[in-house]
């Protein structure tokens, strides 16, 4: 082991792992077991921690959120619209929606599924190519159920739709 450790000294070379062993021995011709103490460089370890976090962090993929575009019109005069070409949808409370055509004094109910809403929106766009829908919330109608809607009207395909608000005239329609 001496001569191990003159080659090291002499060479300056730096060990990851080393065992020193004292030589000494007790007086009175009591032999011992010798205590090993041993030292243990961790930098080769920590540079691999390192590096395998560097690893992930750079080969990980993060999600995107997923965004719903409206695109705002640009401020012009208002229009004229036939009222046959309108069809009304209230989203209210309890995950109820309602809906009429035109100027229709009472609102029928449906649903969010494919065969409610989606079926109701590809029949009356079927049967009037110029379909508007103007979607009204109430107060207490959910966030989600009109994300529901906005999505309705991108798989549908629906090319003109508004956002409008809820009045007293529709709150009529839906006694």
């Amino acid at each position: 082991m001496e001569f191990l450790m003159l080659l090291h000294h002499s060479r300056n070379l730096n060990l990851m792992a080393q065992v020193d062993q004292p030589n000494k021995t007790e007086p009175g011709g009591k032999v011992r077991a010798k205590k090993q103490s041993t030292r243990i460089d961790m930098t080769p370890m920590v540079d691999l921690a390192f590096l395998l976090l560097t690893f992930f962090i750079l080969t990980t993929t993060f999600t995107k959120d997923n965004v719903l575009k409206v695109q705002m019109p640009e401020s012009a005069p208002p229009s004229p619209v036939n009222d046959e070409n309108v069809m009304n949808l209230v989203l209210a409370d309890d995950n109820k929606l309602f809906w009429w055509m035109g100027l229709e004094k009472t609102a029928a109910e449906t649903n969010y599924s494919r065969s409610g809403i989606r079926k109701l929106l590809l029949d009356k766009r079927k049967s009037n190519p110029n379909l508007i829908v103007l979607i009204k919330a109430k107060d207490d109608a959910r966030y989600e159920n009109m994300i529901d809607i906005l999505d309705e009207m991108e798989i549908t395909a629906m090319e003109k739709y508004a956002i409008v608000d809820y009045t007293e005239d529709d709150a009529l329609r839906l006694k």
